[in-house]
């Protein structure tokens, strides 16, 4: 696991949101579990801007301190060398999100994380830590079956059918997703990621590779961009806006998605939203 040096750890914590380092506590995790799904989108923008960021430990570290975020692999490998260097016991594991409509597995194109936290009694407690799943969960959710509710959207935490000793992470059923199956066995590095992650970022076949979509989680609500479609799920349900303009489509970007392009010139900006709106307009002709 990387070691963050501490001007390191500060830079990444002021960049959360999170004023000042302190001990290991389960307390501390939440604050800081919150505050990396509000502040660091989930997203393909890299992947369909042809722009694809390395997932080394260190190099996703260095894609957060330098404004940006990424997709599962840069985001809970970031999130998990934070942790091992603020002194949190934190452990890898091999992981696949079932989508709609297909069937569970575990295929290695997640990166799962667990924590492993004494509670008041001395007993060893350990949590499910993810914040790179997009829209779930908010906070940490114990690895001990049953169902927890974050508003606006519920989790259950249940057996895996894919793997014994494995568990699995239910979303809601309004989600973007059916759920996520974790293996057990705890990996010691990335390698078992490095090809899903080429996979993903360069090949043609991969789901991200021609599709802009970044989400965002908050206290009591979800937001998501696919292309020009703003969908904003809060305890009042589901809210769908049409941003065809490129102006608004880059102040929601940046404004609610904590992404303002950081390292996209001008010219790189106005393609990629000719990319998205072209999209966006054959996306249409279908459906209208």
């Amino acid at each position: 696991m990387y070691t963050m040096t501490k001007e390191e750890i500060k830079a990444y914590l002021n960049r959360i949101g999170i004023p000042e380092i302190q001990p290991p506590t389960f307390s501390y995790l939440v604050e800081l579990h919150k505050a990396h799904v509000k502040h660091l989108s989930w997203q393909t923008l890299d992947i369909f801007a042809r722009k694809p960021a390395a997932i080394g430990f260190q190099e996703s570290v260095q894609l957060i301190l330098h404004g940006r975020s990424g997709y599962c692999f840069h985001l809970n490998g970031a999130f998990s060398a934070l942790l091992y260097s603020l002194g949190y016991k934190v452990s890898l594991h091999r992981a696949g999100v079932q989508p709609l409509g297909a069937e569970p597995r575990i295929n290695s194109f997640h990166l799962g994380l667990t924590v492993n936290l004494l509670n008041e009694q001395q007993e060893d407690e350990v949590w499910i830590v993810d914040v790179g799943l997009g829209d779930m969960p908010y906070e940490p959710l114990p690895l001990r079956m049953g169902t927890y509710e974050q508003a606006p959207l519920h989790y259950k935490v249940m057996e895996s059918g894919v793997v014994t000793k494995g568990w699995r992470l239910e979303h809601d059923s309004l989600a973007s997703f059916v759920g996520v199956d974790f293996a057990p066995t705890v990996v010691q590095d990335l390698e078992e990621f490095m090809p899903k992650h080429h996979f993903y970022s360069r090949s043609p076949e991969s789901p991200w590779f021609n599709l802009f979509l970044i989400r965002q989680r908050q206290a009591l609500e979800a937001n998501e961009l696919r292309g020009c479609i703003w969908k904003k799920r809060g305890l009042n349900g589901l809210e769908k806006i049409e941003l065809d303009k490129k102006s608004q489509w880059l102040e929601v970007l940046a404004d609610v998605f904590g992404e303002p392009l950081v390292n996209y010139s001008h010219q790189e900006r106005d393609e990629l939203w000719k990319r998205v709106l072209a999209a966006h307009m054959e996306w249409k002709k279908i459906f209208d």
